[in-house]
């Protein structure tokens, strides 16, 4: 298999550095390189111990603990873990939203030379025992009750697990205590009776090469497979990245994605511990937002949808508001798309349009950014789907300096990304410092880096078959390497590429994300593959249509009935064809086009196995659980009754029943290539 390849990317020049940086030998610990995060958070003690390390938001008030604080509480945690007999080696499974706790469990256990293994606080139980007995977990740390139920619910499935220690109490009173303890008191136990000299024994016996973390991908195809990160993997890409984006110690993050992912790992412990900047934990989820602008983070990285729902809530709330403030949004906004970006770039602007953008800045964008609680971001990043051009280039004309990666779990996130000045929507970026790309003959992107992944726990075969003996990881995606810019550009999964019955190209992500890009539609899943044509569940986007159903007097009592009314489905079908003559412009992947559609009766869920935790679409699961739906979209049908299997909140399971509607929609002529 030939192959073409992108050198390796290159270390931008960082400028002036924070004085922590000048003296990294002299204040490391252990083996005085800093080659573990336990070393790390003892360099930053030293270098700036009363600097804030965390913030949590708790009964309405934020909390702060130092980096010296943090030192203790970490300390206290794995000399107690060292008195429930944690062996080195041994996985130690985390379970909860994010909190400081949580986070210090994770360093904790790797102090004692322990394995952390953060799983989804969203989880059922199966999904948790899977995990659990996969791993071999001896010891849970677990937030509360309900994650305490969890483990308790699967106990006969996983007998592994020795003991629980749990962090808030409310509940537990009643509880075993023979294998549960409370967090804070084996912290007392641990600053009682703790070996300190068999902790230190243990710092000094890791290496650069010791296992990190162990984090279970999302399992879009089958079981989710634990992905053994090394401190090196973590410290190398944790480094690299930061320099790129010129973090600092003084930044300020907020985290709020699932512990139990990547992104969050890297953000939250690896950049943090390396540049020694704050992470906020907020009070709640329902929270998040309100104390994103009580932070004013300076760091900031949010999944396409996020941005995409805020939009969302800022142009409903535009709708809503008076004739003047309407025309002043829309006005200025229209000024901000056309000179926003280049002022952020650098490029040059006349000196009315810098004029007029300062007046919007004070009469617009300054406030909106901060509703939004982007007022001081230096750097935003978002990845996991495609943005929409508009979004992107909405956040990018306010002054926010948003941008796109591209990366994975075994890649310890970072493959690609996108320098300043250098910031497009249609493409991932460069390759991030340390980075080789190349695409292979039939466009699958593999990359090599020292962020790649020791192996697949008990998967050899998988390991083999994802990382070859050079180094090579298949990412699994298809994309290409722009001529001149050296910006990678992804077209879809590898395996969902595929071919139309007429031998045209069948790229349904491609298709979905433009559809995405539209308010009203929070998913898609589009079919194909080996047929004459193409079709297309839609999910609407409930807060977007039901907003717009209240403006318009039209009553509705739940998702089936708004998502089956016959204006919502006239107004998704103008939006396919839109979609429809946008794809047509494309001559490769016109046969894409949508020819019919229904609207779901429920919105895809995890808890029901048709996404992921991490809200990707599983589309074999779908195909599966759907077959009846499918049928009717290519046999004719103008309608389909069904039923459909549902998990609520509380677990407890039932059925929605439902006649959905199938409609045609109108396909565009694809564009001729030019005869040469």
């Amino acid at each position: 298999m030939s192959l073409s390849i992108v050198g390796q990317g290159e270390k931008p020049d960082v400028g002036a550095r924070p004085t922590w940086e000048e003296n990294l030998a002299d204040t490391a610990s252990g083996s005085g390189e800093l080659t573990t995060l336990p070393r790390l958070l003892a360099r930053n003690v030293a270098s700036f111990g009363g600097s804030p390390a965390y913030r949590e938001k708790e009964f309405g008030i934020w909390q702060s603990w130092t980096w010296a604080e943090t030192a203790d509480e970490i300390e206290a945690l794995a000399l107690g873990l060292l008195t429930l007999g944690v062996n080195e080696g041994d996985h130690v499974a985390i379970i909860g939203r994010n909190r400081p706790y949580l986070y210090w469990s994770l360093v904790a256990a790797q102090m004692v030379g322990a394995v952390p293994v953060p799983l989804y606080q969203d989880a059922v139980a199966e999904e948790i025992a899977y995990v659990l007995d996969h791993c071999g977990a001896r010891f849970v740390v677990a937030q509360d009750q309900e994650q305490v139920d969890k483990v308790l619910e699967i106990k006969e499935q996983v007998p592994g697990v020795e003991k629980m220690i749990y962090l808030d109490p409310r509940g537990m009173r009643k509880y075993d205590p023979e294998h549960l303890t409370q967090f804070q008191k084996l912290q007392e136990k641990g600053r009682a009776d703790g070996d300190k000299a068999e902790l230190r024994a243990r710092q000094d016996r890791q290496t650069y090469d010791d296992t990190c973390v162990m984090l279970y991908t999302s399992g879009t195809t089958g079981k989710p497979k634990g992905v053994v990160l090394s401190n090196r993997n973590i410290i190398e890409t944790s480094r690299a990245s930061a320099e790129f984006d010129h973090l600092r110690a003084d930044d300020d993050i907020l985290a709020y994605l699932p512990m139990a992912w990547v992104g969050d790992f890297i953000f939250s412990i690896g950049q943090a511990y390396w540049t020694g900047f704050c992470v906020n934990c907020p009070e709640s989820p329902a929270t998040m937002h309100h104390d994103l602008r009580e932070i004013g983070p300076t760091y900031y990285f949010a999944p396409p949808r996020v941005f995409e729902t805020q939009l969302t809530d800022v142009m409903i709330r535009m709708e809503d508001a008076g004739r003047f403030k309407k025309w002043l949004f829309h006005h200025f906004m229209a000024h901000a798309k056309k000179v926003g970006p280049d002022l952020l770039d650098g490029r040059p602007v006349s000196f009315g349009d810098r004029l007029k953008y300062k007046l919007g800045d004070l009469l617009v964008y300054g406030p909106l950014k901060n509703t939004l609680g982007f007022s001081r971001v230096r750097v935003g990043y978002t990845a996991g789907e495609a943005i929409g051009p508009e979004i992107f280039d909405f956040y990018r004309s306010l002054g926010i300096n948003l941008k796109q990666l591209y990366g994975q779990t075994e890649a310890s996130v970072f493959i690609t990304q996108q320098p300043d000045g250098e910031v497009r929507s249609d493409t991932v970026g460069v390759p991030s410092p340390g980075v080789e790309l190349k695409i292979a003959d039939n466009g699958e992107v593999f990359y090599r880096s020292p962020g790649v992944f020791v192996r697949y726990f008990k998967n050899d075969e998988s390991t083999a078959s994802t990382k070859d003996a050079e180094g090579w990881v298949a990412t699994g995606d298809a994309g290409f390497i722009e001529e001149g810019s050296g910006h990678l550009r992804i077209i879809d999964r590898a395996k969902d590429v595929g071919k139309m019955a007429d031998g045209s190209l069948f790229a349904p992500k491609y298709v979905e994300n433009k559809l995405k890009f539209f308010p009203n539609i929070l998913e898609a899943v589009v079919f194909g593959n080996g047929r004459e044509m193409c079709t297309a569940f839609i999910n609407i986007d409930l807060t977007a249509v039901g907003n717009w159903a209240e403006r318009n007097n039209i009553a509705y009592s739940s998702y089936l009935e708004l998502a089956g009314h016959p204006q919502v489905l006239a107004t998704i079908q103008g939006h396919i064809e839109e979609v429809n003559a946008s794809v047509a412009e494309d001559p490769m992947l016109s046969g894409c086009q949508v020819h019919r559609f229904l609207v779901l009766h429920k919105q895809l869920d995890a808890d029901d196995g048709e996404l992921t935790r991490t809200q990707k679409v599983r589309r074999r699961i779908i195909e599966e659980k759907y077959a009846d739906l499918i049928t009717a979209l290519y046999d004719g049908s103008s309608s389909v009754y069904t039923e459909t299997e549902v998990t609520y909140e509380d677990g407890r399971k039932g059925k929605i029943k439902a006649t959905l509607e199938v409609r045609d929609a109108k396909v565009a002529e694809p564009m001729k290539v030019a005869a040469e």
